[in-house]
């Protein structure tokens, strides 16, 4: 069963208005069965943990519909149900891997699994994840080991690193069902594991490269386990951990980031790249700050949060790019600055996904909208862009220019690290999109969707999004809770939206600002009707001397499918006050989404009157490049051609 009622014509799936009713009837049920469940952490008789600032719902209390929720569905069906999961669990039957990383992608794969069945309820899916759990868990061996590496490579290269994805997906699988099978499995691995790393015992620091940290990101799911069974053992493990980072030969990760030190910037350019010298590994390391703010949960310690939010603020002021993600070779590079120069193996999906987790983490234990603008810069232009039309693929990088394609195989199997990680991206998103805090509702995904969210244990609001946001400005979400009731609605106002109305049952709104949520405190009642009008003006980017164009968290791109000219020429965006005036587009090719035309003035001859232009056609960054193929190479950042004439053209 697919939710909302989706069509989505190119898949055949569909479902009647009969079906969709049920649907939402059942949301309903499943909102208020979970409701005691909003922090997922708590579940199962847990420890304490610092509450969040804004929590996360389940995820069916919304449903995502229109276009982002088109692609979310097609996600769940050819990327998640039809994985092969044999294929997964073989690597664990043999043990014979010395340096490879086979055993992450069960974990991966099956976190996503999980979160699609918590979306959408399928008891298909609900079969293929309790068939994968005990194939995986009939592979444990006596001494507790879940993995695939020999005896005598145990603890090397990527061992550890697939001990936490199993850990992870066992946990999340407890957390589903309260199975004590899956417990004990985690349990028996990590008892392993402890057995075996620790003081006296093997330096995790040493069990492989970039410094450690992908060993030291099973971090994560060892507080989660101290979490889920209160044993003292596993919090001190976490510790341990985190001592390790600044030692000698750790990454410094707490130290580093509390004195400001760029991401990029924290050890030698490597002479070996794939080495434990490397110590920029983006993914690796965001993966790390992701365990340090799950610690954080526990002990309250300052330094901890204090650590990630400044790693996170230099990330995205050195390091993010315009589409929302970064790094080549999978390393921070000081990309922000860079991403105008064409780059070997940019905007890995594995960093994308990670770094749209950390920012969700942020977001909830900080309430920051800021975090919350970065998803949705991700999801909009990244991530998108990263999945093939047909949704039988996941790109492993999507350069800003050039031609998208299928990744590689790795490890000798059909799939590769970003195939299998970046559904847990999209879907992230319904716990996202929707959330609640002790007095309200937050709202951070606008467009089409259906929410059945509970304000309290007797008192259910109903919120209807109609939109087809970001393709237009204009957002109506209707309220209507079961009963009357006083308590806030909190508004994402996106940081590019310097022009923002926002209205309630026809009465204007004052004091709406860009780049905060705007929190309105009333007594909600059934039938009210709130009105976003969002700013899409088009707004130039100017950077080393080339040009881009974004309309509110799009980013937009040439694309040679238009026919409207050498897409890699030199060009002078016509602008005023870094506005473009974007026009919707008469010449819209098949499969993309959206389409705009803006003044250009193409070239370097001007025998002509300069200030005449042309309109060249654009469009969303998602949809560039689409085909996959030479017939739609695409480009979003637009060599400026240099003039002279102008004062300040050094500056270019």
């Amino acid at each position: 069963m697919l939710p909302g009622g989706i069509n989505l014509e190119s898949q055949n799936i569909n479902l009647k208005s009969s079906m969709k009713k049920l649907f939402i009837a059942c949301v309903f049920f499943y909102t208020t069965l979970f409701l005691s469940a909003q922090r997922p952490e708590a579940k199962h008789g847990s420890v304490n943990a610092l509450p969040d600032r804004i929590f996360a719902y389940s995820p069916n209390s919304t449903i995502i519909e229109g276009y982002l929720g088109d692609k979310i569905n097609l996600v769940i069906v050819k990327r998640i149900k039809s994985q092969d999961i044999e294929q997964l669990v073989e690597p664990f039957r043999h043990k014979n891997e010395t340096h490879l990383w086979q055993s992450e992608f069960w974990g991966k794969w099956i976190q996503s699994a999980i979160a699609s069945y918590d979306y959408n309820r399928d008891p298909e899916m609900l079969t293929i994840i309790q068939n994968a759990v005990n194939e995986l868990l009939a592979t444990q061996m006596p001494s507790g080991y879940i993995g695939n590496y020999t005896d005598s490579a145990r603890l090397q290269q990527w061992d550890i690193w697939g001990n936490k994805y199993t850990l992870i997906g066992l946990l999340a699988y407890y957390d589903l069902t309260g199975d004590k099978s899956a417990l004990r499995g985690s349990c028996r691995l990590a008892d392993n594991l402890l057995s075996l790393v620790g003081p006296g015992k093997t330096n995790i620091i040493k069990t492989g490269n970039y410094r450690g940290m992908p060993s030291c990101s099973i971090l994560e799911p060892i507080v989660y386990l101290y979490r889920r069974t209160g044993d003292k053992r596993y919090l001190d493990f976490a510790k341990y951990i985190v001592e390790q980072w600044e030692t000698v030969d750790g990454p410094k990760l707490i130290s580093s980031a509390l004195a400001g030190i760029p991401v990029s910037e924290r050890f030698p350019h490597p002479e070996v790249w794939w080495s434990y010298e490397n110590g920029q590994k983006a993914y690796e390391m965001m993966s790390c700050y992701d365990g340090l703010l799950e610690l954080y949960r526990i002990t309250g310690e300052p330094s901890y949060l204090k650590a990630v939010e400044m790693a996170v603020k230099n990330i995205i002021e050195s390091e993010i790019n315009i589409a929302g993600s970064g790094t080549a070779f999978e390393c921070f590079y000081h990309g922000a600055l860079y991403q105008t120069e064409p780059t070997y193996h940019t905007m890995e999906t594995c960093v994308t996904m990670t770094w749209m987790k950390l920012c969700f983490n942020l977001l909830r234990l900080t309430g920051n909208s800021l975090y919350a603008d970065q998803i949705e810069n991700s999801t909009y232009n990244a991530l998108l862009a990263s999945l093939k039309g047909d949704g039988s693929q996941i790109a492993k990088y999507s350069p800003l220019g050039g031609i998208r394609h299928a990744g590689e195989e790795q490890c000798g199997m059909h799939i590769n690290c970003c195939n299998a990680n970046g559904p847990r991206a999209f879907m992230m998103l319904p716990r996202f999109a929707v959330m609640g805090s002790e007095d309200g509702v937050f709202i951070n995904i606008y467009g089409q969707s259906q929410s059945v969210i509970p304000l309290n244990k007797s008192n259910n609001v109903a919120i209807n999004m109609i939109s087809d946001y970001p393709v237009t400005d204009r957002v109506e979400i209707s309220i209507n809770p079961e009963k009357s009731e006083n308590f806030t609605i909190a508004l994402r106002i996106p940081e590019w939206s310097s022009n923002t109305t926002l209205s309630i049952n026809g009465n204007d709104v004052s004091d709406v600002k860009a780049g905060t949520y705007k929190k309105i405190t009333r007594t909600w009642n059934k039938d009210d009707k709130v009105v976003l009008k969002l700013d899409l003006s088009g707004r130039l980017m100017i950077l080393n001397g080339c040009q881009a164009i974004l309309r509110g968290p799009v980013v937009l791109a040439r694309d040679t499918r238009f026919g409207d000219g050498f897409i890699y020429e030199s060009a002078v965006v016509k602008e005023d006050r870094g506005k473009v005036d974007l026009k919707i587009s008469t010449n819209k090719p098949a499969n993309i989404w959206m389409s705009f035309s803006a003044p250009l003035v193409l070239g370097t001859d001007l025998e002509g009157d300069f200030r005449n232009s042309m309109q060249i056609n654009f469009c969303d960054f998602a949809s560039a490049g689409n085909t996959w193929g030479e017939d739609s190479r695409y480009k979003v950042w637009i060599p400026q051609t240099l003039n002279v004439m102008k004062t300040d053209y050094k500056s270019y």
